[in-house]
């Protein structure tokens, strides 16, 4: 399975006991919504590409033709497989898991890459199963072809995680690498293996909360706001920031769960993970599980009317105040 190691600890040696791969080659799986390729997709190229060997990239959609087009130009694609079929319409992931393991079983890839986002944590554990291997979560750094560096619990411990499974299935945390850049010429592409079962779940509907701030993932700039803030409508204090200065809004997980504001927004380590450049604070106590999620953000501003809150011991700027009076005055400002 894997091998843990961490500082001051002893050395926990969990083997499965499979030779690993001499030549690596990876595939990664292709995020994407609305014929366009999500941002955490490039950060997992990046990733995939610094294990050293080739890498190649699976696309599935029911038209996924101009997508296709797109990552044939991402540097480092050697080649893209293609499975163009409506069952892959709604990203269900049994379709995808499936997919994934006919690819593997006949191309013989290494590694099974994807980003560490919703879909990607959605399909590869469903596939690592299928193949009989572990899964390795939500990687920060490669040390080589085996070995792997993770957070866990709760981000407070780093574990370098060495694999012997002959199939290494791992999703990558996006805010931990740069994303892909583009080549001049296009890779070539062909069709993916056919999947033989693709019923196993069926799609029913689909509820989306439309914006035209940045994507949480992938924003420059970040405003989250957590209890503090007492109900939904007075998210639209950070609504109105946000707009300002160009933002993404989150929240931490009370104020989700609360019923504040839906749970797409919500930062943390059962949530998205973002670095930005600015995160800003707002009526967020800073539990451990919200600060997995941001601490690695550039400039971290707090306001909190309380001076003990945790989060001004991460926070590089913090203002002890009431935020129904700080935040008004600060966006008049901006």
């Amino acid at each position: 399975m894997f091998a843990l190691r961490r500082a001051a600890l002893p050395t926990m040696s969990l083997v499965r006991g499979y030779a690993s791969s001499g030549n690596v080659s990876a595939l990664l799986l292709v995020e994407h919504k609305d014929n366009k390729i999500a941002a955490s997709t490039l950060n997992a190229l990046t990733a995939a590409s610094g294990l050293g060997g080739s890498v190649t990239a699976l696309v599935a959609g029911s038209a996924p033709d101009s997508v296709v087009a797109e990552v044939s130009k991402l540097a480092g694609v050697s080649k893209v497989l293609v499975a163009k079929d409506a069952a892959f319409a709604h990203t269900l992931p049994e379709s995808h898991a499936s997919l994934l393991v006919e690819t593997q079983k006949k191309h013989g890839f290494t590694h099974l890459i994807a980003a560490h986002s919703a879909f990607g944590k959605n399909v590869l554990p469903r596939a690592a199963a299928l193949l009989d291997v572990a899964q390795i979560s939500d990687i920060t750094a490669i040390e080589g072809d085996d070995t792997f560096v993770r957070p866990i619990y709760a981000g407070n411990a780093i574990a370098t995680v060495k694999s012997n499974d002959s199939i290494k299935v791992i999703t990558v945390r996006g805010t931990a690498f740069p994303a892909a850049g583009h080549q001049d010429a296009a890779a070539p592409h062909e069709d993916a293996p056919a999947v033989g079962q693709k019923d196993q779940s069926e799609f029913v509907s689909e509820h989306m909360q439309k914006s035209d701030r940045p994507e949480l993932d992938s924003a420059t700039r970040v405003i989250a706001g957590g209890r503090g803030m007492k109900n939904g409508e007075n998210f639209g204090l950070l609504y109105e920031m946000a707009d300002k200065i160009g933002a993404a809004v989150g929240a931490s997980r009370a104020a989700v769960d609360a019923g504040y504001v839906d749970n797409s927004l919500q930062i943390g380590q059962t949530g998205k993970i973002v670095a930005p450049e600015l995160y800003v604070a707002v009526g967020i106590s800073g539990a451990i599980q919200h600060l997995a999620g941001m601490k690695d953000s550039k400039t971290i501003v707090a306001i909190n009317k309380d001076p003990e809150a945790p989060i001004f011991q991460v926070a590089d700027y913090g203002l002890v105040a009431d935020l129904f009076t700080a935040v008004p005055e600060l966006t008049k400002k901006l």
